[in-house]
This record gives structure tokens, C-alpha cells and sequence, in this order.
């Protein structure tokens, strides 16, 4: 079975780079390219148009947004789902505001400054004086770079809301979380396992929003367990 992992916001296959050993005994393993279009329906059929017939669909943070359209684009084509530290809910009206204002940063040269101002946002309150995350922060802001940065926020804050289709789901479902996610708390987590039919809830300790390379063993096991269903 493919497997099609799709990164966050400001991410890149870094992210997933602890995680993929793990996986790719169980199919091939691609990494979804979704830093071109600034329109998360847009962003959704150009990977589709590049991804295998069917596969497993991984989608983290941003990438969870993008995996909900996904589902209402072609749903016969995503055999399996893993939802991980993201939520079905839209924006707030203040969210959208901050990240306009982020946008304005960017577009204005200060998009590390924005990456400083993320980190302890991301990671677990242990991690934030973790100098090697910060740098995989950078790295990952490097590959995607500012301009991405600037599509990326304004695909997010256009993003429809996906608890009306929630209930659509049918596939194998694992929703991963973690219990100190200061950016997508886990009670929304819980609310999409609560909406989706037979969905797995995984919670890992002592973890942040980046589980991937926070707590990799577990975020591994949890994510081959999936595969095996």
C-alpha cells in the first residue's frame, strides 16, 4: 500500500524523516509537495493528480486540513487516514488575523523572526531551550521558504470547515495527538475521533505538536500500528 504523508505548515519531509524507516516496510513511502498553491481545494488536487491510485494518507497540522480535502475530493482513493495533531475546525477570526499579520512579516523579511516566535509554540515546555529542534525549524523554513510561508497561511485561513464531513469518513482512521500541543490542543483531537466512525485516539506523553520528531518511537509504533489494520 503507498503511503502519503503530507508535512505542516512551515514543513518539510524533515519532518517525517525520524518516522519513515518505520513505515516504508509497509509500502512506498512519498512525501506530498504542498507549498505551490495558496488555495487548500487547489493544493488537494495537485496531489492528487501526482499521488498513486490508492494509498494511505498521513496528514500533520496543515497537512491535516489538507488530507479533510482530500477526502471530499476523492474519498474512494485514501484506503487509510492518520490524522496528527490537527483539527477539523476553521479558523477563528482572531487566528486569521495573526497569521495576516504573519503574512505581512514575511512578505516583509522577517520570516525567521516569525520561525524564533513559533518554536516554543510547537514543541513540549521541556524542549524549548532544544537547540537542535530550533535548527530543524530553520532547516525546514529554509526549504520551504518565505514565499511558501505567505500560500501556506493564506490556504489555511481559507480552509473550509470539516466537521460537517466528519461523519463521511469511512476508511481506518487513527487520530494522533499529544498532551502538551499548545498549538492544536488535544480536545479537538478527541472531537474528530468522537466524529468519525470507529477512529482510533492515540495520546502521546510528554509531547508537543511535532510528534514526529518529538517523541519518534511512539509516533513510529502508533503510525505502524495503522499500517497493520
Amino acid at each position: 500500500m503507498p503511503i502519503l504523508l503530507v508535512p505542516g505548515l512551515a514543513s518539510s519531509p524533515r519532518i517525517y524523516a525520524p518516522v519513515i524507516p518505520a513505515l516504508w516496510r509497509y509500502g512506498p513511502v512519498t512525501v506530498a509537495n504542498h507549498v505551490r498553491d495558496d488555495n487548500m481545494a487547489v493544493i488537494a488536487r495537485r496531489i492528487l493528480a501526482e499521488a498513486p491510485p490508492r494509498f494511505a494518507l498521513a496528514g500533520h497540522s496543515m497537512g491535516g486540513y489538507i488530507a479533510f480535502e482530500i477526502m471530499r475530493q476523492a474519498p474512494q482513493r485514501v484506503a487509510k487516514l492518520a490524522l496528527i495533531n490537527t483539527q477539523a475546525r476553521p479558523d477563528t477570526p482572531e487566528i486569521s488575523e495573526r497569521r495576516r499579520n504573519q503574512i505581512a512579516r514575511a512578505q516583509a523579511g522577517e520570516f525567521h523572526a516569525i520561525l524564533d516566535e513559533l518554536f516554543p509554540l510547537f514543541v513540549h515546555p521541556s524542549r524549548r531551550d532544544d537547540t537542535g529542534l530550533r535548527q530543524l525549524l530553520h532547516d525546514m523554513g529554509d526549504d520551504i521558504g518565505a514565499d511558501a510561508f505567505v500560500r501556506q497561511q493564506t490556504a489555511v485561513i481559507g480552509r473550509a470547515d470539516s466537521r460537517p464531513t466528519l461523519a463521511m469518513i469511512s476508511c481506518p482512521t487513527l487520530v494522533l495527538t499529544a498532551d502538551a500541543d499548545n498549538t492544536i490542543p488535544s480536545r479537538l483531537s478527541v472531537e474528530m475521533a468522537d466524529g468519525i466512525r470507529g477512529a482510533k485516539l492515540t495520546l502521546t506523553p510528554n509531547c508537543g505538536h511535532l510528534p514526529q520528531v518529538e517523541q519518534a518511537q511512539a509516533t513510529s509504533e502508533a503510525l505502524a500500528e495503522w499500517l497493520r489494520i
